[in-house]
C-alpha cells in the first residue's frame, strides 16, 4: 500500500439523499398514473437496494400492470427495474443519467445498511422492523452473487485500529450526536462476524488494539455493468429524459411508475425532507493484492478492485451533513492521503490473515 499524494487518480463527491424518517416508500396518484416512491436511503442505497426494491415492486405490481416505468438509473432504479422484470412486467427506465454518470456510481462500495439511514425519533419504532426486512433481503441477494465472474460482490476483511480495548469503548456508549442518527446493526448481528481482537504480530498494523471483522464490498464498476447487462438482456429499455415536475410522469405511456431519483427528489418533488450529505472520495490506483478496509484516526480506506477509496470521517455522522457542495476539494483529499500515509509508515509487509467467515444462507 503506497498512500502518496502524487498517486491520487481521482476525487469524486456524492450527495447522499438523507431523510430523517427513513426512505420514502409510499404510493400516490399523479393524474392517471400510480407512483410508488423509492428514495431517501442516505448512505445505504446500495446496501438496501434489493430489499427496498422488493417493497416498491410489490406495491407497483399490486395493480397487475403489464408495463412499468422506473425513474432513475442509480442503485435503487436499476434493482427496482430488474425486480419488476422478474415479476413479469415490461420495464422502461427513464433517467437524465445512466449508472456510470449517477451519484450511485460515486459511492464508497461498502456494505453499510444503516449508514445515516434515519433519525431514531423521526423514524419511529416501526421502522426498525422494516429496515431489518430490507437489510436481510439485500444481504441474501448479495451472498448469491459472490461467485459471479469478475467478483462484482466479494467478501473483504475489515480492520479497526483503536486506542483502547473495544469493550471499553462499548461501555462508554456511542458518542453524543446532536440529531440522534438511528443504529440498527444489532438486529442483524447473525449476518456478519463481530469484531475480534487480532493477536499481536498477526497483522501488518503495529498498534496495541487491532480488531478484525468481515464485510461485503461492491466493486461498483463491474457490479454496475452486470446490472445494466441483466436489465437489457431481459428486454429492458433505457430512455434518456429529464423531469422537472411530478405532473410530467403522468405523460408517460406507462401508468405505473416506480420513482427512484435519489437526491434528485429534492428538486423534482420539492421534497425538503431530503437533506444532502456530502461524501468525498479520494481515489488511488487499485492494488491487486489488497482486499480489506481500514478504520483508524478518522480515516476510512477500502481497497476495491476498481480503485482504493479513502475518506475522511471526522465528525462521524455529521460529516458533510447539510452540505450540497459537489465540487471536489483537493486540499481535503491531500489531507486524507497524508493522514493515511502517517499510519502506514509504521506498518510492515506481513501478509494479511484470512477474513473470518460468515454465513452464505
Amino acid at each position: 500500500m503506497r498512500p502518496k499524494i502524487d498517486r491520487i487518480a481521482d476525487i469524486t463527491v456524492c450527495l447522499r439523499p438523507f431523510r430523517a424518517a427513513g426512505p420514502r416508500l409510499d404510493t400516490e396518484q399523479i393524474g392517471d398514473a400510480v407512483v410508488v416512491h423509492n428514495y431517501g436511503h442516505g448512505g445505504s442505497g446500495w446496501s438496501l437496494s434489493w430489499g427496498s426494491g422488493m417493497i416498491a415492486v410489490g406495491k407497483a405490481m399490486a395493480r397487475g400492470p403489464a408495463e412499468i416505468a422506473v425513474i432513475g438509473c442509480g442503485a435503487l432504479g436499476l434493482t427496482s427495474a430488474i425486480l419488476a422484470q422478474r415479476a413479469g412486467a415490461k420495464v422502461t427506465i427513464y433517467a437524465r443519467e445512466f449508472l456510470p454518470e449517477t451519484r450511485s456510481a460515486r459511492a464508497s462500495g461498502s456494505w453499510s445498511p444503516d449508514s445515516r439511514i434515519a433519525l431514531t425519533e423521526a423514524a419511529g419504532p416501526g421502522f426498525a422492523t422494516l429496515w431489518e426486512q430490507m437489510a436481510r433481503t439485500s444481504f441474501a441477494t448479495y451472498l448469491a452473487a459472490l461467485d459471479l465472474p469478475g467478483r462484482p460482490i466479494e467478501r473483504s476483511e475489515s480492520y479497526a485500529i483503536l486506542d483502547r480495548p473495544i469493550e471499553a469503548l462499548r461501555a462508554l456508549g456511542p458518542p453524543p450526536e446532536p440529531l440522534g442518527f438511528a443504529s440498527y446493526r444489532r438486529a442483524i448481528e447473525d449476518l456478519l462476524p463481530d469484531w475480534q481482537q487480532a493477536p499481536t504480530g498477526s497483522t501488518p498494523f503495529d498498534a496495541p488494539y487491532v480488531y478484525r471483522s468481515g464485510s461485503l464490498t461492491f466493486n461498483i464498476a463491474d457490479y454496475g455493468r452486470q446490472l445494466m447487462s441483466d436489465f437489457l438482456a431481459a428486454g429492458g429499455e433505457l430512455q434518456r429524459r429529464e423531469f422537472h415536475a411530478p405532473g410530467e410522469l403522468a405523460q408517460l405511456p406507462q401508468k405505473t411508475v416506480i420513482n427512484c431519483p435519489g437526491y434528485g427528489a429534492r428538486a423534482l418533488w420539492d421534497d425538503a425532507s431530503v437533506t444532502p450529505v456530502r461524501d468525498q472520495i479520494t481515489w488511488l490506483p487499485a492494488e491487486p493484492d489488497l482486499n480489506y478496509s481500514l478504520h483508524a484516526n478518522d480515516i476510512y480506506m477500502l481497497a476495491r478492485r476498481d480503485g482504493i477509496v479513502i475518506q475522511a470521517t471526522h465528525g462521524g455522522n455529521m460529516n458533510g451533513y447539510g452540505e450540497e457542495r459537489e465540487t471536489p476539494d483537493r486540499a481535503e483529499a491531500e489531507r486524507a492521503v497524508r493522514d493515511l500515509a502517517e499510519l502506514y509508515v509504521r506498518f510492515g509487509k506481513a501478509p494479511l490473515p484470512p477474513c473470518p467467515g460468515f454465513p452464505r444462507d
